[in-house]
C-alpha cells in the first residue's frame, strides 16, 4: 500500500473514532439525565465522569487527526453517518444503560486494535500510542462496569 493510501486509511480510522466519541458523548449525557432507580446517585455521577472522559478522548483524537493533516468530522450528521456505535434508544433501564456502554466500549476496543495496526503500518507511532492508551483505559472501564453488574 502506498504511503498516501496508508495516510488516508489512518485518517478514516481516526475520523471513525471522532464520530464514535461524538455519539457516545451525547449518549452518556442521555444516560446521565435519564437514569432512575436505586442506583441513581452512583450512576448519575459515573455517567458524568464517563461523558467528561469522552470529551477528552474526542478532543485528543480530533487534535491528532489535525496534527497529521486530516480533517475531523465536526457535525452531528457526519458523526452519525460514520459512527459504529448507536445513539441511546430512550427508556433504557439502569442495567441496560450499563450494558450498552460495555458493548460500545468493547466495539471501540476492537476498532482501536485495527487502528493500532493502521497507525503502525503508516509509521505513525504517536497515533498507535494514543490508541494503545485508550484501549487500556476502555478495558479497565469495561471490567469495572461488568463488576458493577455482578459479572
Amino acid at each position: 500500500m502506498t504511503a498516501t493510501r496508508q495516510a488516508e486509511k489512518l485518517s478514516a480510522v481516526l475520523n471513525r473514532q471522532v464520530a464514535n466519541w461524538t455519539v457516545l458523548y451525547t449518549k452518556l449525557h442521555h444516560f446521565h439525565w435519564y437514569v432512575k432507580g436505586s442506583e441513581f446517585f452512583t450512576l448519575h455521577a459515573k455517567f458524568e465522569e464517563l461523558y467528561t472522559e469522552a470529551a477528552e478522548r474526542l478532543d485528543a483524537i480530533a487534535e491528532r487527526l489535525l496534527a497529521i493533516g486530516g480533517s475531523p468530522v465536526s457535525t452531528l450528521k457526519e458523526s452519525l453517518s460514520l459512527a459504529t456505535v448507536d445513539e441511546a434508544a430512550g427508556g433504557e433501564s439502569a442495567a441496560q444503560m450499563i450494558g450498552a456502554i460495555i458493548a460500545d466500549y468493547a466495539k471501540l476496543v476492537e476498532e482501536l486494535g485495527a487502528g493500532i495496526e493502521s497507525a503502525q503500518a503508516a509509521g505513525d507511532e504517536a497515533t498507535a500510542d494514543l490508541f494503545i492508551g485508550q484501549t487500556a483505559d476502555l478495558q479497565k472501564t469495561i471490567w469495572m462496569l461488568n463488576a458493577f453488574l455482578g459479572k
